[in-house]
């Protein structure tokens, strides 16, 4: 009886996502042909503000159609200021929360193979993004740097995955010190961010199941006073501590 309901439970989620993926699909190619020409010459502010249309659509139809809900715990732990925002990476659904979570200009360090995606690259490309090519580890790591730095120098945050690509719940990879690097060159904050986000949205399927994601912001880190690995340690301390109490928590 069990198994039966289980099936029909992912049955029904299969056709709901379906129905997203469908709607997803033309909104993105219709938004993503016309947005570079619509919000193409703002101000970044500006046009950022215009761009994340397509992210505040995405998010409300994974809500209605799939089901996938959200709660936000610790808001008020964001800095006024651009800071350093580090968070856990386990799906597609935080990189487009993300950008409607933070009310200033936010930049996202993301692999170049992204900007060449049609469509959806353009508008993405006007994001000011900092692409990287993951084939070159050492230029990479140079390009997160200095481009790090001057996005903070010009008011805008930036956010950093720093296991540096998606990992299912339950699991965590290698953190990089390219986050804690940027906040102690500028002496910004490093805000840390847990989610789980992967158990609705998985990288391994493409079936969207419904649920509650918990987004869970700690208290920034101060940068000052510390070296790249200490402000690693503690930031992967604050992430992995949370990621603990909310794993299994969102179906």
């Amino acid at each position: 009886m069990a198994s039966a309901r289980s099936e029909v439970i992912t049955y029904t989620a299969a056709i709901r996502s379906s129905v997203f993926y469908f709607f997803y699909v033309v909104f993105t190619i219709v938004f993503c042909t016309f947005a570079p020409i619509v919000f193409g010459l703002l101000p970044f502010a500006l046009r950022q503000r215009g761009l994340t249309i397509w992210n505040h659509t995405t998010i409300f139809l994974l809500k209605w159609i799939c089901g996938v809900k959200y709660r936000v715990i610790g808001a008020e732990n964001i800095p006024s200021d651009a800071c350093v925002i580090a968070a856990k990476h386990q799906s597609a659904w935080e990189t487009y929360f993300f950008q409607i979570l933070f009310k200033r200009p936010l930049s996202t360090i993301l692999k170049r193979e992204l900007l060449r995606v049609p469509f959806f690259g353009w508008s993405l490309a006007l994001m000011k993004p900092i692409a990287i090519d993951r084939s070159s580890p050492r230029e990479a790591l140079k390009q997160v740097f200095e481009k790090g730095k001057h996005r903070i120098a010009s008011g805008i945050s930036v956010l950093i995955f720093p296991e540096g690509t998606r990992h299912e719940p339950g699991k965590s990879g290698k953190y990089a010190r390219s986050a804690a690097g940027i906040a102690e060159a500028t002496g910004v904050p490093l805000l840390p961010i847990a989610h789980n986000a992967g158990e609705c949205w998985s990288s391994k399927s493409w079936i969207i199941k419904p649920g509650c994601i918990s987004v869970v912001i700690e208290p920034a880190i101060s940068s000052e006073g510390k070296t790249t690995k200490q402000l690693t340690d503690e930031l992967q301390c604050a992430i992995e501590e949370q990621m603990a109490r909310i794993n299994g928590s969102a179906n």
